[in-house]
């Protein structure tokens, strides 16, 4: 069935909560008709596909980006689709995801205009989000020579971002959950992702991890400006 977008109320909108409630209602409505066995079976269990991780951006919904139905993605979202080794809240979304639910395909996935790598190569700041942000700051550091040969700003926050995205597979196939579950032989898949925002278009980076490999520190830059694995 073709989508229609809502009109998109102002935000100022005291009864926007209200709008949102009755678009619920109207979506439900919706489902029932044309999945009429959809709720019932997500009532009694959730096996989904795959653990994403994204961003917190709200132009990048994954069910919607990748034509999926609820119950297909595990979702983790963030500032700037961050894997970052002492965030238990992910740490435990991930154990529970490749543990619990079984999911053997974890997907890291940025977009281009991210606003978070966009901080990160500008000036530093005292803003909580720097916090967050400075491990992207890290990244730049470690690539800063093949990032300011780039000569358009636009070119360089997107291998930024792509190189955000390389470094985030990398930290994922260091956790022991992951690696846990490839010792006892689970064809656990970590892949790495860009969503483009001009075309909602997906682009696999080509830096999937299969296994454990010694700690060789982060994926640098292949010749050809993509991040080698």
């Amino acid at each position: 069935m073709p989508h229609t977008a809502t009109p998109r109320p102002p935000q100022s909108d005291g009864d926007l909560h209200l709008r949102f409630l009755e678009r619920n209602r109207e979506w439900s409505a919706r489902m029932l008709r044309e999945h009429p066995d959809l709720f019932a079976e997500l009532a009694r269990h959730q096996t989904p596909f795959a653990l994403w991780i994204g961003c917190s951006d709200s132009r990048v919904p994954p069910d919607q980006i990748t034509g999926t139905m609820p119950g297909d993605l595990f979702i983790h979202r963030n500032v700037a689709n961050m894997v970052v080794h002492t965030d238990m809240n992910l740490l435990s979304v991930l154990d529970f995801a490749i543990g619990t639910l079984g999911i053997h395909h974890v997907i890291v996935c940025g977009h281009y205009g991210c606003g978070g790598v966009k901080a990160a190569l500008g000036g530093e700041g005292h803003g909580l989000v720097h916090n967050w942000i400075r491990h992207i700051r890290d990244i730049y550091r470690l690539h800063r020579d093949v990032i300011d040969a780039i000569p358009s700003e636009d070119e360089r926050i997107a291998r930024l971002v792509e190189l955000n995205v390389a470094e985030q597979v990398y930290a994922l196939s260091r956790t022991s959950v992951v690696r846990a579950a490839w010792d006892a032989g689970r064809p656990v898949k970590v892949h790495g992702w860009v969503y483009g925002l001009h075309d909602g278009l997906i682009k696999d980076l080509g830096v999937t991890r299969t296994r454990y490999e010694p700690d060789i520190g982060p994926p640098p830059a292949s010749p050809s400006g993509r991040a080698a694995v």
